[in-house]
């Protein structure tokens, strides 16, 4: 399983050149950025923290829908061990702003999964920020909240 989401990560980054055609009103670095979040997307669905450690700063912020805070060992141990079971999550309406060596990515999000044995289906606004560090981009921070609570 890992191999296999290392693999997206990498089609998704390498796809980078393709998607920029595709949105040629972005600038390279907007491209980019939504690629990693697509990559973020994928690492999260499959619970792959090893791909999800390259994406995010040593330093990463995560404040979660219930207002909780995580550093990011305390987020890539919650992603590692969630218990809901065939998440499945979908992105929209992503809007990437660039600001020099800065970015923050704006947009919805749908999760829909199964914790212990009962379906749930959330739905909600996050904002990532983003900081290039030595040429890389990486998250410093992230925060969702949510706009239609849980089904359980």
């Amino acid at each position: 399983m890992k191999i296999a989401s290392l693999m997206c990560l990498a089609l998704v980054i390498f796809s980078l050149p393709l998607r920029a055609q595709e949105h040629s009103s972005m600038s390279s670095d907007e491209a980019f950025i939504l690629s990693l979040e697509k990559a973020w997307n994928l690492a999260e669905e499959h619970k792959d923290s090893h791909a999800l450690d390259q994406l995010l700063a040593s330093t990463l912020v995560y404040t979660e829908f219930d207002g909780s805070v995580m550093d990011k060992t305390q987020f890539l141990a919650s992603v590692k061990s969630s218990s809901p079971e065939g998440d499945q999550f979908v992105y929209e309406d992503l809007k990437v702003r660039v600001y020099g060596d800065c970015a923050t990515v704006t947009g919805m999000y749908r999760e829909k999964g199964t914790v212990k044995g009962k379906p749930i289906s959330r739905r909600g606004r996050f904002t990532d920020t983003w900081v290039k560090q030595n040429g890389t981009w990486l998250c410093v921070a992230s925060q969702n909240t949510l706009i239609s609570h849980p089904t359980e």
